[in-house]
């Protein structure tokens, strides 16, 4: 089963995003924090992660950058999911940025950017 997990420090956020994903057959995992997050990377191996970018102990940026510079993890595709816009400027050389969202985000855009990124990967 494809595994996404869902990093994000409003609990709401991650337990609609988790709803939804799992309606469309998606084995989801959570994290609260930015460690979390890279705990969950090494046990849970996902698929896709979506990730926010202001939260405590570790922010976004930093689990982005940290993912980046591992050989098993750099090639994870992320959705940025934020509610400060001009924070894509940062990761625009990023090839495995797949979609930025901004907060409030449509629940059925999100739906759809998850099933169109994992789709064309596994076409690859």
């Amino acid at each position: 089963m494809t595994k996404v997990l869902v990093t994000d420090d409003e609990k709401n956020v991650v337990e609609l995003i988790g709803f939804l994903l799992q309606k469309d057959g998606y084995d989801v995992v959570t994290a609260f924090d930015g460690k979390a997050c890279l705990d969950k990377v090494q046990s849970e191996k996902p698929d896709l992660i979506i990730l926010d970018i202001m939260m405590p102990i570790m922010d976004g940026y930093t689990v982005f950058t940290k993912l980046a510079e591992n050989d098993e993890t750099r090639k994870i595709p992320i959705i940025i999911l934020t509610a400060k816009g001009q924070m894509k400027d940062m990761f625009a050389m990023s090839s495995n940025i797949a979609a930025y969202m901004d907060k409030p985000f449509d629940p059925m855009e999100i739906r759809s950017k998850v099933r169109e990124i994992l789709d064309s990967r596994k076409k690859k």
